[in-house]
């Protein structure tokens, strides 16, 4: 059969769509990218707030019409959405002909093949992929993400996850490594690991410093070519100095930390269920800026949760002001009806949230701004991913303090020596700046790049490819 599949949501959503694709892949059948030519459709969802809501909803039914004007006969829909709403969809959207939770992704191929209904229920035992899961990166081929956990134990009352990922769970310590060095193997040159809490990674398996240890590790395997290693989703109190001086000490793991604070505002922070202040925050980006120099933080921030004041938000932007973040994004509190934070008292009004995240982007770009122009003249270097979005006169890349999808990129303007190619790691001259990305040269390589997997599909053993 032909498969299409539509993945909303985060990257730890996207591979789940890439294992269930994988499982269908190596059952023989075909995945395209034209929903019209697909024998069964299947989007994967987010509902981790009322616009990954919506947006999955309409998604479905958009899917749906292909059932009239195309040649689907099932439509099949997973992930989270499923996990919070498995009732209401089938008893609202006859269109869906079954449906998949996070924690059975193996059922995928009994239910497009027609072997089992669909009305099956979320099993017991929590899923959980490994290295020899079969697996389809849609991924562009130079970078790939490795989801190193899965599900969450903290109590955060803003977050729903923990209800249908579950309790948190490590992957084991060697499958990870043989993942990424097979991924490493087959010419993927950066590796994002992920996980709800990646800092928590191996606290279950009686690991002490787990995440450190696993990057030491990763960080020592022989691609034959330059790398990239970066972790996604620290939690503060989780961020040790053991974390910080193996990102110091090796060269393939990149100088970012990716760390969502949510707040700085104490009580606000205790309502959240989260603890720390600003003064705390500050200490440790204090101790991770002098323990990794050149390390580029990147944080986020819930504006409007219940309870938050004005001088609560001013705190804020104090706070942003002093820290300094090299990225930043500022989401509204959505009051999601499972979620503990949905009978706290205090709700803030529409108006003054979308107000409070205005005023605090707009802060935030000027500080990128001034930490973008301070880049100007450096010689950096950059992963080059194709020829720009926005027009086929430039060329798009990222440094190592640009995570792929969430930051800002480096335009490619002028280019000495041999034309750019996607995947490539070289050298580049910051020559201008705006708001959140950097534009250069490109320089001449020094050395015969190293020879990449051609265009189309590259079979990753044991049973993986890439679109």
């Amino acid at each position: 059969m032909k498969i299409g599949f539509v993945s909303l949501g985060c990257p730890k959503n996207l591979v789940d769509s890439e294992v269930m694709m994988g499982a269908l892949v190596a059952r023989g059948h075909e995945l395209t990218p034209h929903p019209g030519d697909a024998d069964v459709l299947v989007v994967n969802t987010c509902s981790f707030i009322d616009p990954a809501k919506k947006e999955s909803i309409d998604t479905i039914l958009e899917m749906a019409e292909y059932k009239k004007t195309g040649r689907a006969r099932k439509l099949i829909v997973a992930g989270c959405l499923v996990e919070r709403y498995r009732g209401d969809i089938r008893k609202e959207m006859p269109e869906v002909d079954a449906l998949v939770g996070t924690n059975e992704l193996e059922r995928i191929v009994a239910l497009c093949e027609g072997a089992e209904d669909g009305a099956g229920a979320s099993p017991a035992v929590p899923y959980l992929y490994h290295d020899l899961t079969p697996r389809v990166l849609s991924t562009p081929r130079h970078f790939a993400y490795i989801k190193i956990a899965e599900g969450c134990d903290h109590p955060c009352s803003f977050c729903v996850i923990p209800q249908y990922r579950g309790a948190f769970r490590s992957r084991r310590f060697e499958s990870v490594i043989a993942e990424a060095t097979r991924l490493f193997q087959h010419g993927v040159r950066e590796i994002n690991l992920i996980g709800q809490d990646t800092t928590c990674y191996g606290e279950d398996l009686g690991l002490r410093d787990g995440l450190a240890a696993l990057l030491e590790r990763l960080a020592q395997i022989d691609a034959g070519h330059e790398t990239w290693i970066r972790f996604l989703y620290a939690y503060p109190n989780k961020v040790t100095q053991r974390l910080l001086d193996a990102i110091a000490a090796h060269q393939a793991l990149v100088k970012y930390i990716d760390m969502p604070l949510q707040h700085s505002s104490a009580r606000v922070l205790q309502r959240m269920k989260r603890g720390g202040s600003g003064e705390i925050f500050l200490r440790l980006i204090e101790r991770i800026r002098r323990t990794i120099p050149g390390v580029a933080i990147r944080t986020s921030f819930i504006v409007g949760f219940p309870g938050e004041t004005a001088a609560d938000f001013d705190e804020l932007c104090q706070f942003v002001q002093a820290a300094r973040f090299d990225n930043m994004g500022v989401f509204l509190y959505s009051d999601e009806d499972s979620s503990r934070s949905y009978a706290l008292d205090g709700k803030v009004d529409a108006p003054t949230k979308r107000s409070r995240q205005r005023r605090l982007m707009a802060l935030q770009r000027k500080i990128a701004r001034a930490r973008n122009r301070a880049l100007v003249g450096a010689e950096v270097p950059v992963l080059v991913e194709g020829l720009s979005a926005e027009t086929d006169l430039l060329w798009e890349a990222r440094l190592s303090t640009q995570a792929p999808e969430i930051d800002g990129v480096t335009l490619i303007n002028d280019v000495e020596g041999a034309a750019p190619r996607p995947g490539e790691i070289r050298r580049l001259r910051i020559t201008g700046s705006h708001d959140y990305d950097v534009l250069g040269t490109l320089l001449a390589p020094t050395e015969a790049a190293p020879v990449l997997p051609p265009p189309g599909l590259v079979h990753i053993e044991p049973l993986a490819v890439r679109l």
